[in-house]
This record gives structure tokens, C-alpha cells and sequence, in this order.
């Protein structure tokens, strides 16, 4: 038995998860210090949402975000969640592209990556799990966890074992729906810790309620790190809580030796800020509760919320109840591919379109053709000829790496923007959010020719005293 770690995921996929990622950097930078004296394994800060939510809502340069992070976090190790060969974007990659990215990632700031692919296809991860490492970073490999006929523990352990293979220093079971039970984590964390030889992190939300008992359970197990929200910022659809779990561990086999005391400067800064977002609206109190709804349809919160808007629009908000029944259905044809980005958004609006239409699979979105000819990778199980011939007719279904058929991108991306490059990073800002990028440099340029315009008039104002 040792002491467990854990990750803070306040500065991103606590915020990502309550108000849509729009923490801005001059809300962290007073408690950054502060976060870097508690002892944390990792502060997971960047990756996910948080790069576009950077250059589409805050007009911030995402780059620069981390390098101010890493300026003030000196202590404690930093980390990202990447998608694999989607990076940050919602679609595959060319290799030149992914090894870029990653190798800017590390250069600005980031130690330890944490790589998954929204299908477990571990073709679709090699790539930056070797750029990561030849980069001198940290590559987690994670299994995007969820459960099915075949999605049991034996295949869970089977994938850990050649994630270990293919380099993974680390391998974390990424609960992104909050469906993962503490007896069955109890389960798959023992099975690992006697089948693969790296550390085993879990990453879990409250959606469900059972995220600090998922928790407990899998220490109990044997697992080395857990993610965890300072609680101004926890529980509903974020990680569940920090500081009780570090209570409940005290004294024990497994204290993680952190402060209370510091902990509780973090949680008293974070306070006013978490009213602050209630009272703008920016957080929603209903995410804050518990949803059995994700137990029962194994429906991630931010799908959720997806759904509801998406039947808000169509004017049809009764059907609710119709296409959480819908998007099981859906998901079991398209071969059981795991809830989590970008396929959470795709079987749900795969369901809306089935049950609004009356009529399984007249309209299919182009994300969703592309799936089932094998564009995103493969699924566990099969697709059968029936729903392949509904969805793409007799169109081939490709077999390879879905990456192999994507030529290098990076130069395209240069030339394409030249006229706004002021730093090598921006190339893969545009290649990643080509139109959004474009509106941030030009509102960049704009700040800057304002700056440069109130110096000029200051100086001659000077010299006419």
C-alpha cells in the first residue's frame, strides 16, 4: 500500500464541465501559486474544450494561457487530455500535424499527456503517444471506459496490457459518464495493478452520485492517482470533491499527506467565483445535481444538456424520454462505441434525427457516414450489412488506420495564414480551428495597433510638455 496522488482538474475539466470551459486566466493566476503548494501529482490545465473555448469566447491565445500557467506553477507537474489523432478538433489529423502539437504542447509547458481515442482503436493513438515520448513527456494512455455485451473486464485488461506494450508510462480508466460502479471498479483496478506493471490513475464525474465511492473503492484496489475538483467546483457533472477524499484517507495507509489548510485557501478563493458564475447564469444549478438518467441510458452530462437544446430547437422537448430510449438503441447498431467525444454528440444527434423524423435513419449526419466507413476508426463489434446499407449504401468501408489516407497538412496550414503568424504555434491554432483562429488574429491585430496607437499619442504628448 502507498500514498494515493491526485490530480486537480480544476483549471479544466471541472469549469469544462459546469460552464462550458469559460474559466478565464486571470481567474486562476492569484491561486496558481497556491495550487502549486499543495503537492498535487498533476494540475490537469489544458486540452480538451479549453483551446477552443480560448479563441471562440475569450479571445485568449491559448498558448499563451499555458505558458502563464507554467510561469507560476513551478513545482507541480502539469497535464492535458489530448483525442488521440484528433487532438483537440473533432476530426483525424495528419501525422505531421499530430507531431507538431504534441511537441509544442511539451515545449510550452506540459508534462504529462493523456491520450484516448473515443473507440479504445489504439491505431489512432500511436502516433502521439511516440511524439510524446521522443518529446520527453509523459504519455497516459486512456481507456475510455464504458459497458456493453462485450465492454467487460477482461477486455478492458487485455487493452491496458498493449497500451502497455505500445510505450503508455501511465494508463488511466477514463469514466467520462459517471457510469463506472465501486465494486466493479474495485474489480478492473486489481485486475490491472496484476496485469500491467505502470500506475493506474482513474478519472470519473459525479453525474451518477457515485464518483467519491468509485473512488474510495479503486484506492482500496490499489490505484496510484484519482482526479479530483476543489469542492467550490466539484460534484454534478465535474469530478467529484477533493478535500473529503483527503480527509477520508488521513491517518490511513493511503494519506495522501496533502493540507487541509492549504487545501482550504484553494476552496475559499474558488467560493466567491463559483457564486459568481450562478448568479451571471453561466452556471446552471441542474448540473449540480445527481442525474440517474446517465446510470439508466449510460448518457454523459454534457450529452445530456446536447440533447435538450437540440430538442429545444426542433420544438420538441416531450420527446425527451423518446430519445434517451433512442440513443441506446443506436449506439448497440453502431457497435457499441463508447459515450465520449466527438461520438456522444454524433449517437445523439443520430436519435434525435430517428425519433423527431419518425423514421430510423432517414436523414444521418455526414459525421455519422463517416463512422460507419471506418473514417474514425473500429468499433468493438461489427456493424451489420443491414445498417451499412441504410446509412451508406454500398460505399466501401475503409480497413486501415483511418490516418494513413491523410497527407501532411502542416505547410497547407502555414501558407493558408501567413499574413497573422507571429508565432510558430499559431499554425496549429488555425490547422486545428481554421475560422475561429482567423477571427482571434484579428481581433489580436487589433489590440495590438490600439496599444501602439496609445503609445504613439502618450510620447507626443509627452514631448509637447
Amino acid at each position: 500500500m502507498a500514498k494515493v496522488k491526485i490530480t486537480e482538474t480544476v483549471l479544466r475539466d471541472a469549469h469544462q464541465s459546469l460552464i462550458a470551459t469559460r474559466m478565464k486566466i486571470e481567474d486562476m493566476i492569484p491561486i496558481l501559486e497556491t495550487l502549486d503548494e499543495v503537492g498535487y501529482h498533476s494540475l490537469e490545465v489544458w486540452g480538451g474544450a479549453t483551446f477552443d473555448a480560448c479563441l471562440r469566447f475569450l479571445n485568449e491565445d491559448p498558448w499563451q494561457r499555458l505558458r502563464t500557467i507554467r510561469k507560476h506553477v513551478k513545482k507541480t507537474k502539469l497535464q492535458m487530455l489530448l483525442r488521440g489523432q484528433n487532438l483537440l478538433g473533432y476530426k483525424h489529423y495528419a501525422d505531421d500535424v499530430v507531431e507538431a502539437f504534441i511537441k509544442k504542447s511539451i515545449a510550452n509547458g506540459i508534462d504529462i499527456i493523456r491520450i484516448f481515442d473515443a473507440l479504445n482503436d489504439l491505431r489512432n493513438i500511436e502516433t502521439a503517444v511516440k511524439a510524446t515520448k521522443e518529446a520527453g513527456g509523459h504519455a497516459q494512455v486512456a481507456i475510455s471506459y464504458t459497458t456493453s455485451p462485450v465492454h467487460n473486464t477482461e477486455y478492458y485488461l487485455q487493452l491496458a496490457k498493449r497500451m502497455e506494450a505500445m510505450g503508455a508510462d501511465s494508463i488511466c480508466v477514463k469514466d467520462m459518464a459517471g457510469i463506472l460502479t465501486p465494486y466493479d471498479a474495485y474489480e478492473l483496478v486489481k485486475g490491472l495493478k496484476e496485469t500491467i506493471k505502470i500506475p493506474i490513475q482513474l478519472h470519473s464525474h459525479y453525474t451518477s452520485g457515485l464518483a467519491s465511492m468509485t473512488n474510495l473503492k479503486a484506492i482500496e484496489a490499489g490505484v496510484d492517482i484519482v482526479d479530483c475538483a476543489i469542492s467550490p467546483m466539484a460534484l454534478g457533472t465535474s469530478q467529484p470533491p477533493t478535500e473529503p477524499l483527503v480527509a477520508a484517507l488521513q491517518g490511513t495507509d493511503y494519506d495522501t499527506g496533502y493540507s487541509l489548510q492549504t487545501l482550504n485557501k484553494v476552496a475559499e478563493y474558488f467560493a466567491p467565483l463559483r457564486e459568481a458564475y450562478l448568479k451571471s447564469g453561466l452556471l446552471n444549478p441542474k448540473l449540480l445535481g445527481v442525474d440517474i438518467n446517465t446510470l439508466v441510458y449510460q448518457v454523459p452530462g454534457g450529452m445530456l444538456s446536447n440533447l435538450v437544446s437540440q430538442l429545444e430547437m426542433q420544438k420538441a422537448t416531450h420527446k425527451y424520454e423518446e430519445v434517451l430510449k433512442e440513443v441506446p438503441r443506436v449506439r448497440e447498431e453502431l457497435g457499441y462505441p463508447p459515450l465520449v467525444t466527438p461520438l456522444s454528440q454524433m449517437v445523439g444527434t443520430q436519435a434525435v434525427f430517428n425519433v423527431i423524423l419518425g423514421e430510423r435513419y432517414k436523414m444521418v449526419p455526414k459525421e455519422i457516414k463517416a463512422y460507419v466507413k471506418g473514417e474514425y476508426g473500429k468499433p468493438v463489434v461489427e456493424i451489420t450489412d443491414e445498417i451499412k446499407k441504410k446509412i451508406i449504401g454500398a460505399e466501401e468501408v475503409i480497413s486501415g488506420r483511418p490516418a494513413d489516407l491523410i497527407p501532411p497538412q502542416l505547410e497547407g496550414f502555414r501558407n493558408e495564414m501567413k499574413e497573422f503568424l507571429e508565432q510558430e504555434e499559431d499554425v496549429l491554432s488555425y490547422g486545428l480551428f481554421p475560422q475561429v483562429a482567423l477571427e482571434y488574429f484579428k481581433y489580436r491585430r487589433a489590440e495590438k495597433y490600439k496599444i501602439e496607437t496609445m503609445c504613439v499619442d502618450m510620447e507626443n504628448k509627452v514631448h509637447i510638455v
